[in-house]
């Protein structure tokens, strides 16, 4: 039996305890999760059913229909032709799984066209999310998930080490431009695309979370924020480092850089598995606040990663949930001074059966190599 096959029995138990009918996933991670299958969504039906009892069942498009046939263990993989209609072979596909009423979990991220046809298809059924039965099941990760991450986190530790290597040759190019850079590093290093565009934030612009980059010179001095991953199999990474490529920085900014790494440093610490998300991120948020940063942290601490590289646990202010080892979580806390600079650090963290693990390694420091001859 494969991964992807018991999580799918997995997710059928759940589906028991959640008294719903059946899951309908169409082309997302919760849908390579459960089946192995990895495809972008598009505008053609490519649906799977899997219902609490019964055999599951795949609707894809004619032309999908090998690749599904290879990625997957479905047995009963149905394909339409571009002239036929797909409501109509979706109608017996439900049928054929015994749905009629009942409740329905569809995949969160499923286009509104194909929730408003599985409607139309069932209308005597209630609709939850998929998330409901799946989300639980994503938030530990096995060996496997575990060691793609670690290799995913590791490639973008090099590439972090190489761009700070840059030193003053960083300084007279944009944002854009070593976002570039950082991108094709990634590939390079083994990388198999990036999880979201890198973030490159350098002086006054560090201090919007999510800048992403744009046409600003780096100057000598200037705080630069430096968000990106990579992914490996399929899962992604996520670190943030922030340095001056040369130059002195201002003199604010030696003493921000130092709490919100000594921020970040407490926060690490205080994961392990019986520990409330919450907490992390109260731990954190202390040290920011005592040093009189409280109201330039503007967002939560960290997230979970893995499929997705925003996913359960979020480390924000009262989730109680508690942490459980095989998760993997961002502790990235920041301080953000609008129109001058902004700081943040973050690393993957992996609960251990006693505590954590972090998955990156490089420098967190702020100074850079000297520029080259």
């Amino acid at each position: 039996m494969t991964r992807h096959e018991r999580r799918a029995l997995a997710c059928r138990d759940r589906l028991d305890a959640l008294d719903a009918d059946a899951v309908v996933l169409f082309p997302s991670r919760n849908l390579f999760y459960l089946t192995g299958f990895d495809e972008t969504p598009g505008e053609r039906h490519l649906l799977f059913v899997l219902p609490r009892t019964g055999d599951p069942v795949f609707l894809v498009p004619e032309l999908y229909g090998e690749q599904v046939r290879e990625a997957t263990r479905v047995a009963d993989v149905r394909t339409w032709a571009d002239d036929d209609d797909p409501l109509a072979h979706l109608e017996r596909a439900v049928a054929d799984c015994d749905l009629s009423g009942g409740r329905v979990l569809v995949d969160d991220t499923m286009w509104a066209r194909f929730t408003q046809d599985l409607r139309r298809v069932l209308p005597d059924a209630s609709f939850g999310l998929a998330s409901e039965a799946i989300a639980p099941l994503r938030l530990r990760k096995d060996a496997a998930e575990v060691d793609a991450l670690r290799r995913s986190a590791a490639v973008a530790d090099r590439v972090a080490e190489e761009v700070r290597a840059l030193g003053g040759d960083a300084v007279g190019i944009t944002e854009a431009e070593l976002a570039r850079e950082i991108e094709r590093r990634l590939a390079d290093a083994g990388g198999e695309g990036v999880p979201f565009e890198p973030l490159v934030g350098s002086g006054p612009n560090g201090a919007k979370p999510h800048h992403a980059h744009g046409d600003r010179e780096i100057g000598a001095g200037d705080p630069v924020v430096l968000d990106f991953g990579t992914v490996v199999d399929g899962y992604p990474s996520d670190q943030t480092r922030t340095v001056v490529f040369a130059g002195e920085p201002p003199e604010r900014f030696r003493e921000a850089h130092g709490v919100v790494r000594e921020a970040q440093e407490t926060a690490v610490r205080a994961v392990a598995p019986g520990v409330e998300a919450g907490a992390v991120d109260a731990a954190a948020r202390g040290v920011i606040e005592d040093a009189g940063y409280g109201e330039y942290f503007v967002h939560r601490t960290g997230h979970g990663v893995g499929l997705d590289v925003h996913e359960e646990p979020y480390l924000v202010a009262g989730n109680g949930r508690e942490l459980e080892s095989g998760m993997v979580v961002s502790v990235e806390p920041g301080v953000y001074l609008p129109g001058e600079f902004g700081v943040r650090i973050e690393d993957l963290v992996l609960v251990t059966e006693d505590g954590a693990e972090r998955l990156n390694d490089a420098d967190r420091g702020w100074r850079c190599s000297a520029p080259s001859a």
